[in-house]
């Protein structure tokens, strides 16, 4: 009879997050644990949380080590926002300045 338990193979002896394994058998038939890594989460764009198109999803010890070309997008607000978002900024910012350029008008108007 074979017995199937296996044992941590780290220090670390609690059932923690960081500490997630799962059983593989070895070419040579034998089960041993392997340690998962964990999850990462997807870079989500700041106003509307959507995740972010073009931008890795990496633990941070493995983005810091990533070169800036890979963490964000060419664009305005790249990697930080999403592209829906950055044109409904941009048209926000043109209708306020019409709207002074508006009121600069009236006022001139009433002056007269």
């Amino acid at each position: 009879m074979v017995l199937n338990r296996v044992c941590y193979r780290r220090r670390l002896s609690y059932n923690t997050k960081s500490n997630k394994t799962r059983l593989n058998k070895t070419p040579g038939g034998k089960l041993v644990t392997m340690y998962a890594k964990k999850t990462s989460q997807v870079t989500k764009c700041g106003d509307c949380k959507l995740a972010l198109r073009g931008v890795p999803a990496v633990r941070p010890s493995k983005l810091a080590r990533l070169s800036k070309r890979v963490k964000t997008v060419s664009r305005t607000h790249g990697g930080t926002k999403c592209s829906g978002c950055v044109k409904s900024r941009i048209v926000r910012a043109f209708l306020i300045e019409e709207q002074k350029i508006v009121a600069r008008v009236l006022k001139a108007q009433a002056k007269n």
